[in-house]
């Protein structure tokens, strides 16, 4: 069951992230990420009322904040990042190295010990994860947001942005693992106030921004809200299962945008995505029979 939880929170990602870039095309990045983190908030405060938890303790409500602190981080550096047009750059960098991060975390810290077929599931996911995501395919499309500041490129602002970002990941995953099942969803409900909190600051100087049709506005909270099933799921997965294993298959999501481009936009995909996404589907494999 774990795997297939892992799977759903990536299926869940993946949409969320196609239909939040759409979105970041016509509404500001701050904007999305903002409401997308309330909503997400009201949809996790409704699911931990919905199913109580045994006993709420303040620790794992602690871990919760903790990844919602890194899931806050990674969507800003992340919507900036694609903001500026950098897709080919700031999801390759922010998914491998968030994925790599969070294994070795869990290898070298957590005490997991993926079997050989594991290892080998992990090993071929982080360059399909590459590819899959358009990984060396150009520098940085578009460029739309101030390329130069400072002497720094556009590409080197995007890879900036994604390595930023993928730290954020790595928090996100392993905080929320280290949530005690006894306390339900609360540890998620607690990450999205978190990141409210933390993103207020930032928030408070594109208030201008904000001045959007209602539907986009409900549009961003519904993209977030999707994001924190995608955790619910996520946070379900790693409890019945190796961290390093349940990060990996729910950080597959960067296929979803790639095969939806393809049905819904006429997207065209290059052979190296292809290659990708067949090594995903491989790595889905071992990493179910390891």
């Amino acid at each position: 069951m774990g795997p297939l939880l892992a799977l759903a929170s990536a299926a869940c990602y993946g949409v969320v992230d196609f239909a939040g870039g759409l979105l970041s095309r016509r509404v500001h990045f701050a904007v999305v990420t903002f409401l997308g983190q309330i909503g997400g908030l009201l949809l996790a405060l409704v699911a931990a009322l919905a199913l109580p938890a045994e006993a709420v303790r303040s620790t794992d409500v602690l871990w919760g904040a903790l990844s919602g602190a890194g899931s806050g981080t990674a969507m800003h550096f992340l919507n900036r990042g694609l903001s500026r047009g950098a897709m080919s750059v700031v999801i390759p960098v922010s998914a491998v190295t968030g994925v790599a991060l969070s294994v070795l975390c869990g290898v070298f810290f957590l005490g997991d010990r993926p079997t050989p077929l594991a290892w080998l599931g992990i090993c071929v996911t982080v360059p399909a994860l590459w590819l899959v995501s358009g990984g060396g395919v150009g520098a940085c499309a578009g460029g739309g947001g101030g390329g130069g500041r400072g002497g720094r490129t556009p590409a080197g602002q995007a890879s900036l942005d994604g390595l930023i970002a993928s730290l954020g990941v790595a928090v996100q995953y392993i905080g929320l693992a280290q949530a005690d099942p006894v306390s339900g969803l609360w540890p998620v409900a607690a990450g999205r106030l978190a990141a409210v909190v933390l993103l207020l600051p930032t928030t408070l100087r594109y208030i201008p921004e904000f001045r959007q049709p209602r539907k986009r506005l409900g549009q961003a909270a519904v993209i977030g809200a999707g994001a924190a099933l995608g955790l619910i799921l996520y946070l379900w997965a790693a409890q019945q299962q190796m961290l390093a294993v349940a990060v990996v298959l729910a950080s597959l999501y960067p296929a979803i945008p790639t095969v939806l481009g393809l049905a819904l936009l006429r997207e065209k995909v290059t052979p190296a995505q292809v290659t990708g996404l067949l090594s995903a589907g491989a790595a889905v494999i071992l990493l179910n029979l390891g």
